[in-house]
C-alpha cells in the first residue's frame, strides 16, 4: 500500500508538472504576443510622432519664411519711402538754390544797370558842365581877346 501511494504521489507530481509547464509554456507565448503587439503599437505611436513633429516643423518653417519675407518686405519699402523723400528734398533744395542764383542774378544784373544808368548820368552831367565851362572859358577868352 506504500507503493501504491507512493506510485499515485508520483503520478500526480508528474501530471502537475507536466501541466504547470504547459501552462507556463502557454502563458510566455501569450506574453511574448502582448509584448509584440505593444511593441507594433508603441513603434505606431511613434511614427505618429515623428509625422506631427515634422508637421509641425513644416509649419513652424513656413512661418519662419513667410515672416522674413514680409519683414524684407517692410524694410524695402521703407528705403523706398526714404529714398523718394530724400530725392524730394534734394529737388527742393535744388530749386531753392537756383531761386536764390536767379535772384542773386537778377538783382546783380539790376546793380549794374543802375550803376551803368547812374555811370551815364554823371557822365553825361560831367561832359554838359565841361562843355559849359569850355564855353565860359571860350566866351572870356573871346571878350579878352575883343578887348585888346
Amino acid at each position: 500500500m506504500k507503493r501504491v501511494v507512493l506510485s499515485l504521489a508520483l503520478v500526480a507530481v508528474l501530471g502537475l508538472s507536466f501541466t504547470s509547464c504547459r501552462d507556463t509554456k502557454e502563458k510566455t507565448e501569450d506574453k511574448i504576443d502582448n509584448a509584440m503587439d505593444e511593441a507594433g503599437d508603441a513603434m505606431d505611436e511613434a511614427g505618429d510622432a515623428i509625422d506631427e513633429a515634422i508637421d509641425d516643423a513644416a509649419e513652424s518653417s513656413s512661418e519662419a519664411i513667410n515672416d522674413a519675407t514680409e519683414a524684407a518686405s517692410d524694410a524695402a519699402d521703407s528705403i523706398e519711402e526714404s529714398a523718394e523723400t530724400m530725392s524730394d528734398d534734394v529737388k527742393e533744395t535744388i530749386s531753392d538754390a537756383k531761386q536764390t542764383g536767379s535772384d542773386a542774378l537778377e538783382s546783380a544784373k539790376k546793380t549794374g544797370n543802375d550803376a551803368v544808368e547812374k555811370a551815364k548820368e554823371t557822365g553825361s552831367t560831367a561832359v554838359q558842365d565841361a562843355k559849359k565851362a569850355g564855353d565860359d572859358a571860350a566866351t572870356k577868352a573871346a571878350d579878352k581877346i575883343k578887348g585888346l
